[in-house]
């Protein structure tokens, strides 16, 4: 491993500087004297080099071994992995601020250390380190911005999935109450009628105990599209768990919704014969519990009328309507 007086040497100056980030292209002769102010720093394995717990004064160049960088915390995700040559430290330096990740030597690690006066006076005595210095810096943004853009569209992964049911692709009871509630509000303060139906899968456990899983999931996939081809945009469709849904009726009253539902539950029966195998059809048939919101009702007892509604339309029988 070359010390910091063999960087200084004539006959490892420009090849070694060369390898370098911050001295490719710069003349050996232009910095050599600040070189000799720098000195070199051996880091153990898992030794943690930089945090945002500790300030730092120091760019890190690293002559052998590596550095991972991890955001959040020393035991999240590695980031990225600096390798020979490339440097850390700068960003801290330049913002003058505490370091923003943590970086840890995955391996034992040498580095050349360069105090941030000696980095300034390299970038007044070599325009081509200040060339360097700039192009590390703005490396450094893009890779920020692109980790904040994974980073929002992870999040804007995880809050979908969170509000979003994988089998059948409808919003989930997780994302129901607050969308129910703000079109609740909303037609309440117009005035405008406001229903809920209420919608369970007939004799599920007995399919799925008959059928087998796969059978009963295709069968709440069939019944999720076809609701999905039956209500309004503007409708707001539900898994509620299980085989159960929900839809939100904004502008519609009790007695229109009874008509709505009937024909639901027509077009669920005429379309959703799932194939187990290619000699049996499986009629897919389900019970509907309609209610309106009442004048001074609320988002949970219009939810427990709708529901008693579907309770009485499977106590009667089943595959019929009920309010």
């Amino acid at each position: 491993m070359p010390s910091v007086t063999e960087l200084t040497n004539s006959d490892y100056q420009r090849s070694l500087l060369a390898g370098l980030e911050l001295f490719h292209g710069v003349c050996p002769d232009d910095v050599q004297t600040l070189l000799q102010q720098c000195e070199r720093r051996d880091i153990l394995t898992g030794e943690v080099l930089l945090s945002p717990e500790t300030p730092n004064e120091n760019v890190f160049v690293i002559l052998s071994g590596a550095l991972n960088i991890h955001v959040g915390s020393p035991d999240a995700p590695i980031l990225v992995t600096m390798d020979v040559g490339e440097c850390v430290g700068e960003m801290s330096i330049i913002e003058d601020r505490d370091p923003s990740a943590y970086v840890i030597a995955p391996e034992a690690t040498h580095v050349l250390v360069i105090h941030q006066s000696v980095l300034w006076d390299m970038v007044n005595v070599s325009h081509q380190f200040s060339k360097n210095l700039l192009l590390v810096l703005s490396e450094r943004v893009r890779s920020h911005n692109r980790y904040i853009a994974e980073s929002f569209g992870n999040l804007q992964r995880y809050e979908r999935d969170a509000t979003t049911d994988a089998l059948t692709g409808l919003s989930n009871r997780h994302a129901m109450e607050e969308s129910f509630l703000r079109e609740i509000k909303r037609c309440q303060k117009d005035s405008r009628p406001i229903s809920l139906i209420m919608i369970d899968v007939d004799q599920f456990k007995s399919f799925n105990d008959k059928f087998g899983h796969i059978a009963g999931d295709r069968a709440l996939s069939a019944v999720a599209h076809v609701l999905q081809n039956q209500f309004r945009q503007r409708d707001l469709l539900v898994r509620y768990g299980g085989d159960e849904f929900a839809v939100l009726l904004p502008g519609v009253c009790e007695k229109e919704s009874v008509v709505i539902a009937n024909r639901v539950r027509n077009a669920v029966s005429d379309s959703t014969e799932i194939s187990n195998d290619s000699l049996i059809q499986i009629p897919v048939n389900i019970s509907l519990g309609v209610a309106e919101m009442s004048k001074h009702g609320s988002y949970e007892s219009l939810l427990q009328s709708a529901d008693e509604a579907l309770y009485r339309a499977k106590n009667a029988g089943r595959n019929t309507v009920s309010c």
